[in-house]
């Protein structure tokens, strides 16, 4: 999908994924490295490197459209028109019944197939 602001590739692009990767591998083999210290040390030494890596490649073309459809996802969902409570509840029972009667005919044409197989077999 194409915007109106057409987003420039920059020539430094490759060089900051390379950076992302970097970053993301250095989390793996730190959170392995250091397996013999505290779980809180090693979560937050992990989820720094994550954002590190997550804010580096928000500065790339691809990042910055990812950001732009986001921002349009948030949007949209905005304008959305979401059900009343007795609507929900409604269309859930309307739901929950079906699925009973589809379940019901599909145990009840078992049972009579299962019933004439025996008496095919013997």
């Amino acid at each position: 999908m194409k915007h109106n602001a057409e987003v420039q590739e920059s020539r430094h692009d490759g060089l900051k994924w390379a950076v992302v990767v970097t970053l993301l591998v250095l989390a793996v083999v730190g959170n392995t490295w250091f397996a013999d210290q505290a779980l809180l040390y090693r979560v937050l030494g992990v989820v720094v490197l994550c954002a590190l890596a997550g804010v580096v490649a928000l500065t790339t073309a691809k990042g910055r459209e990812l950001a732009e459809l986001a921002r349009a996802a948030k949007k949209e969902i905005q304008r959305v028109v979401w059900p009343t409570r007795p609507e929900t509840v409604q269309t859930t029972g309307i739901v929950l019944v079906a699925v009973l009667v589809v379940g019901l005919m599909l145990w009840l044409i078992d049972t009579l197939l299962g019933w004439a197989m025996s008496g095919v077999i013997g």
